[in-house]
């Protein structure tokens, strides 16, 4: 299966859209907790590590992005609007191991949308930002293909997930 990447650079927005062979329930599990997450976030050498996560209306995923050199890059996802199995409301940010945000990199609005199809799941992603030179800045930081090695990372963990269940 492969990520789809969309960008509408008037519109200020990133469209991700991925299929993954694994059940809605489980799919949703991957994308809101934070020791799943730590498996997949992460474009490999790289590796994720949760400080703390919160899944909740008003909540937030404080994490960093470890380097295979011990390099901390720091990030927090703060959730606005959360429905369970569906659909899921966020601002990303780049900050430091506290959290305080950082004004750049820039800072992105992400809707994740879970929907079931005949062989797993479908998440539809839209990432809105600010300007357009801000989804430039992210592009050139290689967001797509981290974003699509990570998707690879979560393929990977459901098919451990099947072979330990049958």
């Amino acid at each position: 299966m492969k990520t789809i990447f969309t960008k509408d650079l008037p519109g200020k927005k990133i469209f991700v859209t991925r299929e993954f062979a694994a059940p809605l329930e489980m799919t949703w599990t991957a994308w809101t907790d934070k020791d799943i997450l730590d498996k997949w976030w992460a474009p490999k050498p790289w590796k994720a590590e949760t400080k703390e996560m919160d899944f909740r209306e008003g909540g937030r995923w404080l994490y960093c992005m470890v380097g295979p050199n011990g390099e901390r890059h720091w990030a927090r996802a703060d959730y606005m609007k959360i429905i369970p199995h569906k659909f899921f409301h966020g601002k990303d940010s780049f900050c430091d191991e506290n959290g305080t945000v950082f004004p750049q990199p820039p800072g992105m609005d992400w809707d994740v949308e879970f929907g079931k199809t005949a062989s797993g799941t479908k998440v539809t992603v839209e990432i809105t930002f600010a300007s357009e030179k801000d989804l430039a800045t992210i592009i050139e930081m290689g967001f797509e293909q981290g974003f699509t090695m990570a998707h690879g990372n979560l393929d990977e963990y459901f098919v451990a997930q099947t072979k330990t269940t049958h």
